[in-house]
């Protein structure tokens, strides 16, 4: 049962930001990283609101974020997890099946190296789960939602991760 529920699982999408909070030479050096180790355009992602305390205005471009899907994904995400030693605390997922943590440096990627241009940055993982039928809730035409029995659940993410990337999660509080 739990093989079958697994079989039905996977990756959506993976999302990898890096959060500068300022946009200029930071924000230009931050695309640089991640157009470098994801082979991808990134985009610029833009303030919501206005925070005064830490210079933040509406609409100022304060990071940048790249989605990848498919084979590209999971390829990236290995990587990344390799990064953190194939290690995730409980915390690190949510009560819908996604996960997400982050990477101190980019240079723990396995085949990066330091690049005095660009300086050091961490970055954030983001992945969405789903399984087959999730359509439904996107659709155009008579969307519908998707029942509980249905969803993914946290424990569902964590034995996926368990399976398929060799990931140790390691419980709360230790």
């Amino acid at each position: 049962m739990a093989l079958e529920k697994q079989k039905m699982m996977n990756i959506e999408k993976v999302t990898v930001n890096i959060g500068t909070g300022e946009s200029g030479e930071k924000l230009n050096k931050a695309i640089t990283l991640l157009e470098r180790i994801t082979q991808q355009k990134p985009i610029k992602t833009r303030g919501r609101k206005k925070v005064p305390v830490w210079d933040v205005r509406e609409g100022k471009a304060i990071g940048t974020k790249v989605t990848l899907r498919g084979e590209e994904a999971k390829d990236f995400l290995k990587k990344s997890l390799q990064a953190v030693e194939n290690k995730l605390s409980e915390k690190n997922f949510d009560k819908t099946g996604n996960v997400s943590f982050g990477v101190e440096e980019y240079i723990e990627l396995p085949g990066i190296k330091y690049d005095p241009k660009i300086g050091m940055y961490g970055f954030e993982v983001a992945v969405t789960m789903n399984k087959w039928g999730y359509r439904v809730k996107k659709r155009k035409i008579q969307p519908k939602k998707i029942p509980k029995k249905h969803q993914v659940s946290k424990e569902d993410t964590m034995q996926y991760f368990k399976d398929n990337f060799n990931v140790e999660i390691k419980e709360r509080g230790k």
